[in-house]
Parts: C-alpha cells; structure tokens; sequence
C-alpha cells in the first residue's frame, strides 16, 4: 500500500525480515522461521534496521501464515503469538 499501512513504521507491517525473497523457502521450515521473527520482534531483540516501531512502543501480538502441500494436499496454518493483559 502506497499509504505506509503496512511498512516497518506503519499499523500492520509485513515481513520486517524480508519475508520469503530474503530467506528462501526450506520446506517444513519456513513457518518456523516466521514465527522466530515473532519472537524476536516481541521480545524486543530483533535488529534496529528491522524493528517494528508499534512493537517498540508497546503493542504485544504478532501473527504469521504459513501455505504448504501439493494440490490437494494443503495444509494453511496460522498463529497469532504474544500477550494480551487479561480483563
């Protein structure tokens, strides 16, 4: 989006690693390393040029997607990892 939305300042970013383009595409790890980014950018461990600034200022949940298979045989898996404070 042209708005910022979703860049490493923005309301959503999206791949602050560099997503697939700059890790390729190991099979059965992919999805692992995607939630190791989560991780890191919770914890507030990830590099400064890749940080995310609403995690920095507070914001506690990361998700990840993650498609693999052969046609008919796909398998879609989601998470949603971190902290919320409990009401």
């Amino acid at each position: 989006m042209l708005s910022g939305a979703f860049d490493l300042g923005g309301e959503l970013p999206v791949n602050p690693d560099g997503g697939l383009k700059a890790f390729g595409h190991p099979i059965g790890a992919s999805g692992l390393r995607m939630l190791f980014e989560c991780w890191l950018q919770l914890r507030g461990e990830a590099p400064a040029e890749r940080t995310i600034a609403s995690i920095a200022a507070g914001r506690k949940l990361a998700l990840t997607h993650n498609l693999g298979g052969a046609p008919g045989e796909c398998v879609s898996f989601v998470s949603v990892v971190g902290s919320e404070p409990t009401a």
